[in-house]
């Protein structure tokens, strides 16, 4: 008898953390990369909001966001509302409140990297700025992948049909949000002079954050 091949298939994924992926908005993108360009200038501000001595990465400057800023671009309600729709989406519930911890910009440049860490909060997150346009290329020739300037997130270990990385290469103006406790590094690039810019955060939820 002829094995019955008309039966269809469908793959659950009831487990791991999710990410999130959306946009930022020009408006955002540009009032971000200006406010770094201004800083970047004032060399008793840029030392005032050197966030580097509390980071993980090795990376030449990462800049806090100061307060008042965010307050004027809405930074808070451009991640709640995405945050709202990542809630909705996974469990069905509202966001009630979102407060954000700290928020800096990465400037990286060639030979620089992020080692595997994970953030503070309840949610964090990040977004890019600028992408160079080539980030180097592999050191042995017929590599499948490159790897270079790219995030990669790491959860629990390999196992068959399931991977424990998730490796993302950075798009100009793309918006990642995950869980704070999800591992992830940024691998190094080279081959060039431009910079690799992103902002990141770390944000707490409402009190009833770990009912969701």
């Amino acid at each position: 008898m002829e094995p019955d091949n008309t039966f269809s298939v469908a793959i659950v994924k009831p487990f791991g953390p999710s990410i999130v992926k959306a946009r930022l908005p020009q408006s955002l993108l540009d009032q971000l990369n200006e406010y770094t360009d201004t800083i970047i200038t004032d060399e008793e501000k840029l030392k005032a909001l050197d966030h580097g001595p509390y980071l993980a990465g090795n990376v030449n400057q990462e800049i806090l966001l100061e307060e008042e800023f965010m307050a004027r671009i809405k930074w808070t309600e451009f991640i709640g509302t995405i945050c709202n729709q990542w809630l909705k989406k996974t469990s069905g519930k509202e966001l009630k409140g979102l407060r954000i911890i700290n928020s800096w910009i990465v400037r990286q440049f060639q030979g620089e990297y992020n080692p595997v860490h994970h953030h503070a909060g309840h949610i964090s997150g990040v977004a890019y700025l600028k992408v160079p346009k080539h980030m180097g290329n592999t050191t042995q020739q017929g590599k499948y992948s490159n790897s270079n300037g790219n995030l990669v997130f790491i959860s629990g270990s390999a196992n068959l049909f399931s991977n424990s990385a998730f490796e993302i290469q950075p798009e100009l103006g793309d918006f990642y949000m995950f869980p704070n406790y999800l591992d992830h590094a940024v691998y190094p690039f080279s081959g060039t002079d431009e910079e690799r810019r992103s902002v990141s955060f770390n944000a707490i939820l409402d009190p009833e954050a770990s009912t969701y």
